[in-house]
């Protein structure tokens, strides 16, 4: 298997920045180019009354979107100026999803992603983008569990 490009996931927590310094020593050792990824939640609304009217997008998405695209720039420099990386945020109703479908439009030859380590209830509650990427990708998936305290 050749891996040239890599598709470096972010939520843009502390947290999602577990597999920069990995990925970016692959990336370098392997001549990959990286591409960063942040989904921003395009969670539609409903008009009231208008169940099957097309939904809205979010009043505050172009401004999450900008929010979001800052942080990444900013994270994508912990990538060092000797990997060929690039950054992308794109809008979706689920993450996991859109995660795979990128990876699958744009030739992407291994995903990364970092997990919260949530259990229990928190995990039944919030769901697991990590775990749902994991089970639905159809390229290798390699995840940055939280290191033990």
């Amino acid at each position: 298997m050749k891996i040239q490009h890599i598709l470096l996931t972010s939520d843009l927590s502390p947290e999602s920045m577990r597999p920069f310094e990995p990925i970016e020593e692959l990336a370098r050792e392997l001549g990959a180019r990286v591409t960063v990824l942040n989904v921003v939640p395009d969670l539609q609304l409903t008009v009231h009354g208008s169940p099957f009217a097309p939904g809205i997008p979010s009043p505050d998405l172009e401004r999450e979107v900008k929010h979001a695209r800052l942080v990444l720039d900013d994270q994508r420099a912990a990538l060092g100026e000797k990997v060929d990386a690039t950054c992308e945020v794109i809008t979706a109703p689920n993450a996991a999803r859109a995660i795979c479908t990128f990876a699958a439009e744009h030739d992407v030859d291994l995903i990364a992603i970092s997990t919260h380590g949530h259990s229990g209830l928190r995990r039944f509650a919030l769901g697991s983008v990590a775990e749902q990427v994991l089970r639905h990708a159809t390229i290798p998936v390699l995840s940055f569990q939280r290191a033990d305290d």
